[in-house]
Parts: C-alpha cells; sequence; structure tokens
C-alpha cells in the first residue's frame, strides 16, 4: 500500500504541470455540466419562479406523462431519429470516406488546400450558414431557383416544403461538418504503419485493395469509437440550425425534441415541462450509448470502457 502511495505522489509530483493545466478543464465541467444538474429536480415539481427551486411542490411524474399523452410526442420523436439517422446513415460514412480519399494524395501542396478548404466551412457560425441557405433557396432571387428558371423549371419556395427540409438540412451538414470530422480518421490514417501498404503492394494489391484490407482495418476501431459517440447523440439533433430555418409550415417533418424544450421552455416559459422532456431526452440518448458500446465490445472488442 506505502509503494502505491509513494508511486501515486511521486506521479503527481513529476506530472504536476500537466495536472495543473487540467484545473481549468475540470471547474468548467463542474461549473457548467454538473452544478447545474441540480436544476433537473424542476421536471417532477410544478416550478415557480418566484418560489424558487426548493419551495415549489412536487408532482412526481406528472410533467412526463404529459408529454408522453401530447399529440405531438410521437412527432417530435419519429422527427429526431430520421434527421439522425439520415445523417448517420449519409454524413457519418463521407466523413470516413474523405479521409481515405485525402491519405491517397501525394502531392502535399493540393492536400494542404483540400484540407484546408473543407474544415472552414465548420468555424462559420451557423447563422452565418443558415443565412447562406436561405439566400440560395430564396424563391425569388436564390441562385438555386434561378438555375432552375434559366433551365425552364419553375421556381419553388424550398424552405415551405416540408418533404424538403430534412434534404436541405442533411445537405447542409454534410457541406459543413465531413471535412472538420474527418481530421480524426485522417490523424488515424497517419499511424497506420506504412511497411503494410508495401507488403500489400508487393502481394499484387491496387490502391483499392490496400484502402479495403490496410487501411480501413487500420481506422477501424477509430471508426468504431466514433460511431458509438455518434449514436449517443441520436437524440439531439442540432436545434440552432432548425430554428433558423423551419417554419410553421414545416413543422411536421422539422420539429425535433431540441427545438420543443426551446420553444416550450424559453419561449412559452414552461421550464418545467421542458426540462421533463429534455430529460427525457437525455436518459434515451445515454440508454443508447451504453447499449451500442456493450454490443460493441462483444462483437467487435471495441468500446469507449
Amino acid at each position: 500500500m506505502m509503494k502505491k502511495r509513494n508511486g501515486l505522489m511521486n506521479r503527481l509530483i513529476r506530472d504536476k504541470w500537466l495536472y495543473i493545466f487540467l484545473i481549468p478543464f475540470l471547474l468548467w465541467y463542474v461549473l457548467f455540466a454538473y452544478v447545474p444538474m441540480y436544476g433537473l429536480q424542476i421536471a417532477f415539481k410544478d416550478y415557480n419562479l418566484f418560489k424558487g427551486i426548493t419551495e415549489s411542490p412536487w408532482v412526481g411524474m406528472e410533467h412526463f406523462k404529459t408529454f408522453f399523452e401530447s399529440p405531438y410526442f410521437f412527432r417530435l420523436l419519429k422527427n429526431t431519429i430520421i434527421i439522425s439517422l439520415m445523417n448517420l446513415v449519409f454524413a457519418f460514412p463521407l466523413s470516413v470516406i474523405f479521409a481515405l480519399m485525402l491519405n491517397e494524395v501525394k502531392n502535399k501542396w493540393f492536400k494542404k488546400t483540400v484540407q484546408t478548404v473543407t474544415y472552414l466551412p465548420y468555424f462559420i457560425s451557423i447563422v452565418v450558414v443558415t443565412g447562406i441557405v436561405t439566400s440560395f433557396l430564396a424563391p425569388s432571387n436564390g441562385i438555386v431557383n434561378i438555375i432552375i428558371a434559366k433551365l425552364g423549371g419553375e421556381k419553388q419556395y424550398f424552405l415551405m416544403q416540408k418533404e424538403s427540409f430534412r434534404w436541405i438540412y442533411l445537405l447542409m451538414n454534410i457541406w459543413k461538418d465531413t471535412g472538420y470530422n474527418s481530421i480524426v480518421y485522417i490523424a488515424a490514417l497517419a499511424a497506420v504503419d506504412s511497411e503494410l501498404y508495401e507488403a500489400a503492394s508487393i502481394d499484387g494489391a491496387g490502391k483499392l485493395r490496400q484502402i479495403l484490407h490496410v487501411s480501413l482495418p487500420g481506422i477501424l476501431p477509430t471508426v468504431i469509437i466514433m460511431f458509438i459517440l455518434k449514436l449517443g447523440t441520436i437524440m439531439e439533433v442540432g436545434y440552432e440550425a432548425i430554428i433558423l430555418l423551419y417554419q410553421p409550415a414545416t413543422y411536421e417533418t422539422a420539429d425535433v425534441i431540441s427545438t420543443f424544450v426551446y420553444r416550450t421552455g424559453l419561449l412559452e416559459g414552461k421550464y418545467d415541462y421542458a426540462t421533463a422532456v429534455g430529460l427525457f431526452n437525455a436518459v434515451i440518448a445515454l440508454v443508447l450509448v451504453l447499449t451500442v458500446n456493450h454490443f460493441s465490445n462483444r462483437l467487435a472488442e471495441t468500446g469507449l470502457w
């Protein structure tokens, strides 16, 4: 026991600056992630702003029951899952494919240029991005409708079409996030032993076979980890972009749980009800992460823990 304690103290002294640098991040998590959890109890209370959290009366599961019996429940759940699955099916693989393609580029100048160009959209404010999308799809002078009119088609108000909203949102996310999301896979590819490529080449494997049998297996653990993390956020669709793009006409396909929480809590002032809906969302996300991580450990022997 004493040896373990001395060993721990020695490591703490040796790496003291690393632990000191960790303090601001730990404080951030405590203040902005853990302390606010105290307020989750209002999901089980009839919260009154003037009485405060502690003095507001308990109502148990009443808010959850109200949400489950609400006519919006299935619509919100369906839209949240569909939009998230669309991102998972189309956007997630594109980041991996883009990283694999970029890894095959030998011209360093061209490679760095492509990386920079594709990374930049991620750092553009979502307000600006949605403004660009709105301008491009404007029914009168948007570039998309101008092209349609030049080709003999009829101009359309795409953002008012409920059947178009999900695809617009998906394409916007692909343009904005694909380059940035590929960074982790590019870093993983850099760690793949170059001798494996040489051995595959000697065995007669072309570029495609090298990608399938060397590059992809080399980054598979990283892909699995990122997939688990992505599934954990399947219930957390980026509500900022949806709020900036959707309209009452597109609620049927665009309204998700996070946008409902925003409208109910901040706009209507139903803080207790909105907290209950948000807590339900978080619990579902936690269950998904635990389930997927369990099966990943059993089937692929790779997981978050």
